[in-house]
């Protein structure tokens, strides 16, 4: 798939933080759920907070505060945390062609989440060279902040504002998973990636139905990537990519 260079028509780490905006309606509500578990398993707000701002890692945080305040061993918390955020090995090396020389990039891999490495993914190669730090860094810290600001709130009113608006109970574990449906259609592009997007949902659905949860994610996933190769290999299918 090719891409274009396009001008920019700000300064590059405003067009970063515009672009990013729309991710907020799937991180807010996902953070504000996060603060609101959090003091409900005995954190303090400070702690639901710092927890956001130091490991930032959206589900795995959910699965930190449960194993710490079941009383798992710590030892156990940090492997199991590492274990579900090993595909962030991933992510970075694939934005590697698109990144210049800058001594800021590692720290800024704080702020690349799923999210973010979906938009950048697309976004950096369109960019001229000169604008990637920074429109990179105005999206990451766009998010960063947003998804610490969200945490904040549920942990010092999510009770209040779920026994307010009860629907919002019911509407805030959905938006992640939407979230992501939005940032997957732009890469539908062509015939293997529909295919491949169609295999790994059908094969999420058969395993969730089959009550493999825990392995059905990655094991989805690993179908579906190896539905991309195959096709990718096929000279039937090639010319249709």
């Amino acid at each position: 798939m090719t891409t274009t260079t396009t001008p920019l028509s700000a300064s590059p780490w405003v067009t970063g933080v515009r672009e990013a905006i729309p991710l907020l309606g799937g991180y807010i509500p996902i953070a504000i759920s996060f603060g609101l578990v959090a003091v409900q398993a005995g954190f303090s707000a400070w702690e639901a907070v710092a927890i956001s701002t130091l490991i930032y890692a959206g589900a795995s945080q959910f699965v930190f505060v449960g194993m710490v305040a079941g009383g798992v061993p710590l030892w156990l918390v940090v492997a199991m945390t590492l274990l579900i955020n090993v595909r962030h090995v991933v992510y970075a090396p694939n934005l590697a062609a698109s990144m210049t020389t800058s001594r800021w990039w590692p720290a800024l891999m704080h702020g690349l989440t799923d999210q973010v490495f979906a938009l950048a993914l697309t976004r950096l190669p369109q960019l001229p060279e000169a604008a990637r730090l920074g429109w990179y860094t105005g999206a990451a810290l766009l998010a960063w902040l947003a998804w610490i600001a969200g945490t904040a709130v549920g942990a010092l009113g999510g009770e209040w504002v779920v026994e307010r608006w009860p629907l919002l109970g019911e509407v805030m574990p959905f938006a992640l998973p939407a979230l992501f449906l939005v940032l997957v259609v732009p890469r539908l592009s062509s015939f293997r990636w529909g295919l491949a997007t169609l295999v790994t949902i059908a094969a999420g659905a058969l395993l969730a139905v089959l009550g493999v949860a825990n392995a059905g994610i990655p094991l989805a996933a690993l179908c579906g990537a190896l539905c991309f190769f195959i096709v990718k290999r096929s000279p039937v299918t090639r010319s249709r990519s």
